[in-house]
């Protein structure tokens, strides 16, 4: 058992019996005399992906979740699923599309990644803060006056994600893209 006032960010609980990650966390600190103070909450349900807000009194207890982490590598999409292989046992596991969602975008080979499982199954994706991923489509350089750098571009990237890039990427360059954000930070 955790009590609300110590969950910290990336935390797995339990509410009503189902698994959530914990993104955020706010204290509401009491403005009145007597008033306790709050914990608000900004989760995702594991297997559904769903994300809510809940607020809990400081003192409240929440039950852990029991959620095992899955060093695993991105092998290929198949016709409804993404497989990734366990790099401890060796097993191709499967992702449902839409466990996967919006992280499909940054998904190339063998790139390093970890699954949350629950009950044995695999129940939801973490990609790690940056990858690199190379640019197949984007305009030729603008060529401009003033700064070297000034304004940015559509690019598409391997896995099929269309981001803004500098003025100066150009097809065939590996460019290190934030996943949280979707920004594109630089080359690789």
């Amino acid at each position: 058992m955790i009590s609300a006032n110590e969950l910290k960010r990336k935390a797995m609980i339990m509410i009503e019996g189902e698994p959530y990650q914990v993104l955020e966390v706010f204290i509401a600190l009491p403005s009145a005399r007597g008033a306790s103070t709050m914990v608000r909450v900004k989760m995702r349900h594991l297997l559904s992906g769903l994300a809510q807000e809940m607020a809990f009194k400081a003192a409240e207890k929440l039950a852990e979740a029991d959620v095992d982490i899955v060093e695993a590598h991105f092998l290929y999409k198949g016709a409804d699923a993404y497989c990734f292989m366990d790099q401890k046992t060796f097993e191709t596991l499967e992702l449902s599309q839409a466990m996967v969602a919006d992280a499909a975008g940054y998904l190339v080979e063998e790139l390093a990644v970890k699954i949350m499982m629950y009950n044995g199954a695999p129940a939801s994706l973490e990609l790690p803060l940056f990858v690199n991923i190379k640019v197949t489509q984007t305009d030729a350089p603008m060529q401009q006056a003033g700064s070297a750098g000034a304004g940015t571009k559509n690019a598409t990237l391997a896995s099929g994600l269309v981001v803004k890039v500098p003025q100066y990427i150009v097809e065939g360059e590996m460019v290190r893209v934030n996943t949280e954000t979707g920004e594109v930070s630089g080359r690789a």
